[in-house]
């Protein structure tokens, strides 16, 4: 046999083993995923395997109840027609993933507080509409005593498997917080939900800028297993940074940013709340409160600010320029009520409008075309480019730089939904997509700028100028050019806006709004994303998908 032959045979054999190995390890990763599947199917078949059955009045019917490891369904038990035909009745269902509190039902007299003769069981549950989360109970009616007993230890038990659910809280309350109703909020809506849910609570009212900071950094975080803010954006920034910078200083960490353990639950009392719209989509403190009993968790993102390598502080989002100036304005008339202190600033500001010069720097993200999956799932397209591409970063690509004159510039990292705003600040971010969205608006008319402003309260257009550039990215540096700004003792000019900034004296502090409080930086500052960087109780309202409550009642 010639040496091709030879060689060509051997190649054969080679082929031929090849291809016999593939089959083997086919038949293997089959065989693995028919167990994975038999073991997934079982754990749900037990899940679903009846734990209790019995009979309870729902109204003045009866019906039969079931109770597996994740649901109750009921049906009316209801008797054959003439003709030995069973009517078809659609069960009841109620999710125990939306159930927070079960009690048992007593007859009492008046005044009595103990005893009294057994009726029941009450479920206590949310259901969904449209943004909203309401309370809602089923009542099971059941004369035993023994029976009922046994009803409420099984649920009760199966209701403490929810490990993700808070039972000890510790609470800040703002009283200051814009029309001073954080207290009655907290009392008339959010106090009963906490305590039918027996969740234990650790409350502090604050009693100055600052104080919940000064608590985060002193008390011992082990016992709680949350944070809860009631106030408005101003207390929810100090509480977000506080709970991120305490996770750093327990992890001696002083360099990288730490995710806390601790979540962090926010209730609204604001005049705003954008960030509580935007982890909501609503203002109702029923549906925040709902939210932390129930445990809904998500990751969001957060930025670091900092300046000559020293952290200012964590949050959501920034505006320098005219959001920076119109704040600083408004903070100066604080004996004003805030809708018309806004309204003054806001006009004011308008009147001097003035550019900034400064040198831009950002690091872009880098996301391919959109495409039809993009733009149905964005979040999820985010975090997929995100995970297996990466965030753009300092060692990997080189910082995009413009120095020019600009009007206002806008980083944020969630959308900034609010009443004013219903598509947000920030309408083609999410809340943990792995990018940051920045907003440059360069020099301009006065005219034109106030179009631009005008725009954000409908529902879009608000980017469609050609001096307004939008981009997706990991790190924003923002340097001045040179001290500019305006004074208190500024002529107040009508027209167009000016095209040279205004020179002010050295070291002067330029305005920076970071989550709606007022912050004074002399110097360049450097703003990162960080992703996912904290857990907040709530669900996306425009992404996350989950089951609510279906109480089709059968009465």
């Amino acid at each position: 046999m010639s040496e091709p032959e030879e060689k060509l045979q051997g190649e054969q054999r080679d082929s031929t083993k090849k291809k016999k190995k593939e089959k083997r390890s086919g038949k293997k990763k089959k065989k693995e995923k028919k167990e994975q599947e038999e073991e997934q199917q079982v754990e749900e078949d037990e899940s679903e395997c009846v734990v209790l059955r019995g009979i309870f009045k729902l109204g003045k019917k009866s019906h039969d109840v079931l109770l597996t490891r994740t649901r109750l369904t009921w049906t009316p038990i209801t008797p054959e027609t003439p003709t030995g035909e069973a009517c078809v009745v659609q069960p009841g269902v109620v999710l125990l993933q939306d159930v927070y509190a079960v009690k048992v039902k007593r007859r009492r007299a008046i005044g009595q507080q103990s005893g009294g003769a057994v009726l029941g069981v009450a479920l206590f549950c949310c259901k969904k509409r449209g943004k909203r989360l309401e309370e809602d109970t089923l009542h099971l009616h059941n004369a035993s005593s023994e029976h009922t007993h046994t009803w409420y230890n099984t649920l009760k038990e199966l209701l403490a498997g929810f490990s993700s659910r808070p039972r000890y809280l510790k609470v800040f309350i703002n009283p200051s917080s814009h029309k001073k109703e954080a207290v009655h909020i907290y009392r008339d809506h959010v106090a009963p939900l906490f305590k039918m849910a027996d969740v234990r609570t650790d409350i502090t009212v604050t009693e100055r800028k600052g104080h919940a900071l000064s608590v985060m950094k002193e008390c011992k975080l082990d016992e709680y297993d949350g944070v809860v803010c009631v106030g408005g954006d101003g207390s929810v920034a100090e509480l977000c940074h506080a709970v991120v910078l305490r996770a750093q200083l327990d992890a001696d960490s002083p360099e990288k940013p730490v995710k806390p353990v601790l979540p962090l639950g926010i209730i609204p009392a604001g005049s705003t709340d954008v960030v509580s719209c935007s982890v909501h989509g609503v203002r109702d403190p029923v549906t925040a409160a709902l939210h932390i009993v129930l445990g809904h968790l998500q990751q969001v993102d957060m930025c670091s600010f900092s300046s000559l390598g020293q952290l200012v502080r964590f949050g959501f989002s920034a505006m320098f320029g005219f959001g920076g100036r119109s704040l600083a304005l408004a903070e100066k008339k604080r004996w004003m009520p805030s809708s018309r202190r806004r309204e003054y600033a806001l006009v004011k500001t308008l009147a001097r409008l003035r550019p900034e010069d400064c040198q831009l720097s950002f690091l872009p993200v880098k996301i391919s075309k959109k495409n039809l999956f993009e733009q149905r799932f964005p979040s999820l397209y985010f975090c997929m480019v995100t995970h297996f591409c990466g965030v753009g970063t300092e060692g990997e690509e080189s910082w995009t730089t413009n120095q020019g004159l600009y009007l206002s510039i806008s980083i944020m990292s969630i959308p900034c939904l609010s009443p004013h705003t219903p598509q947000g600040l920030a309408p083609n971010t999410r809340l943990a997509n792995g990018s940051a969205a920045l907003i440059a608006v360069g020099n301009t008319s006065r005219s034109e700028f106030v179009k631009h402003l005008k725009r954000y309260s409908s529902s879009s257009g608000q980017f469609s100028f050609s001096f307004v550039e939008t981009h997706a990215v990991s790190a924003v540096r923002i340097r001045p050019r040179a001290l500019t700004g305006w004074s208190e003792e500024e002529s107040e000019e009508d027209g167009d806006s000016k095209t040279s900034p205004i020179i002010q004296s050295e070291g002067a502090a330029f305005p920076w709004n970071i989550d709606g409080e007022l912050v004074e930086i002399a110097n360049e500052v450097i703003i990162r994303y960080e992703h996912q960087l904290i857990y907040i109780y709530g669900h996306n309202p425009q992404e996350m998908k989950w089951c609510t409550v279906n109480l089709v009642h059968s009465v």
